[in-house]
């Protein structure tokens, strides 16, 4: 396999409440309001183990990021100095992956509600996998 062979595929999207990206917050833990991951048909069943109370990281495609940006203003403040994207977490980066610590409050066909989810409605999701606390790997 060559770099040029890598290719992702999304197993489902974000719908929420937040439609813009400027009006989303910068972090989950700034009044990001619950949101659901809605699975697509053929990945239900990965999720069938997946219960509320579940934490999980939940990797996304940042699909409005700038992907030519190599750097940025922290959180969009123009009075602070220029800083290489790998020390930020800007959305504006050459592989616009996202990664959101979410725990899980409901699920139901398909669909996994979470709570404070900062990505916006129609995200790609590429993937969901386990917080683990002390605890071999399932």
């Amino acid at each position: 396999m060559n770099d040029q062979d890598l290719q992702l595929r999304p197993i489902g999207r974000i719908a929420s409440s937040l439609t813009d990206r400027s009006g989303a917050p910068k972090q989950a833990d700034e009044d990001a309001p619950p949101a659901q991951i809605v699975l697509f048909s053929e990945f239900i069943q990965a999720a069938r183990d997946l219960q509320p109370g579940d934490e999980i990281l939940v990797l996304t495609w940042l699909h409005l990021g700038d992907r030519a940006m190599l750097t940025a203003k922290p959180r969009g403040d123009l009075s602070r100095p220029l800083t290489c994207v790998f020390s930020t977490r800007s959305p504006d980066r050459p592989n616009p992956i996202g990664l959101h610590a979410v725990t899980i409050e409901s699920v139901a066909n398909g669909s996994l509600t979470v709570r404070n989810f900062e990505a916006i409605d129609g995200t790609p999701v590429l993937d969901i996998k386990p917080v683990l606390r002390n605890q071999r790997e399932r």
